[in-house]
């Protein structure tokens, strides 16, 4: 479904991504993993649009989208989340989702009819007539994803949707990622690719895993071995760290 090859990005001679690829299978929930300023972002950015690439090539559904501009990738079926969510506070959740919703429904009532199909989808249909600027951070962030699934998208990125949720907020979200990607009521699966650095769902969700640190993929794979990669618990813990980790597991095994 998308192929990324050889991604490069860099502003002001600071290299944020470089010569990154990664390949995402129709049906799958795929995590992107990595440290803090790893680049992660900044490759969502070059595979919805938001960015044009230095060097490499996106295709998606078997076209070379890139460079193309972000409402023409989003109508080809393609959408995203952001980590900042910002939305139209004055208006109503409803009214919010409806927004994605026009992309694919023209008339008013008809995007509103989707928006509420959809808020209640992701676990937001007791909100519909409440302002946004009143929700939580757990609204805001279910109201971005029902936004970006009201585009009707084949692909769906999503940036640290579980960011600032406390733990009973993650484990309440986990199962509506689940139920977007296998689809319900006779509604296709969205396929996933999501940035998340609460390994939780990584774990539970993802079929597989890449790694980007300093801006370059270092892993790919499973989940539990992605996570076992003397290279990735570098990344995330420093150098040595990955054998200080195996000599502590040692002792601790032969005590």
């Amino acid at each position: 479904m998308l192929e990324a090859s050889g991604l490069t990005k860099t502003f002001d001679g600071l290299t944020a991504v470089e010569g990154a690829s990664l390949h995402v299978e129709r049906g799958t929930i795929v995590g992107l993993i990595g440290p803090n300023g790893a680049g992660k972002t900044t490759l969502f950015a070059l595979l919805s649009g938001f960015l044009g690439p230095d060097a490499g090539r996106v295709v998606f559904l078997g076209r070379d989208v890139t460079g193309l501009p972000p409402h023409l990738i989003c109508r080809l079926g393609m959408a995203r989340t952001f980590q900042i969510v910002q939305p139209f506070g004055a208006q109503t959740v409803r009214e919010n989702v409806a927004v994605g919703a026009h992309l694919r429904h023209r008339g008013r009532a008809e995007a509103l009819a989707h928006a509420e199909r959809i808020a209640h989808a992701v676990g937001l249909g007791a909100e519909l007539d409440k302002l946004a600027v009143n929700l939580t951070i757990a609204g805001r962030k279910r109201l971005e994803l029902a936004r970006a699934l009201a585009t009707g998208p084949a692909l769906l990125l999503l940036d640290e949707v579980l960011a600032g949720l406390n733990p009973q907020e993650i484990t309440e979200v986990i199962p509506v990622l689940r139920g977007i990607a296998a689809g319900r009521d006779g509604t296709p699966g969205v396929t996933v690719l999501m940035i998340e650095h609460v390994m939780q769902a990584v774990m539970n969700l993802a079929d597989r895993v890449y790694v980007l640190a300093n801006g370059r993929m270092i892993a790919e794979g499973a989940p539990a071995e992605v996570t076992s990669d003397p290279a990735v618990i570098e990344a995330y813990l420093g150098h040595g760290a990955a054998e200080r980790l195996r000599r502590a597991y040692g002792a601790a095994h032969a005590a």
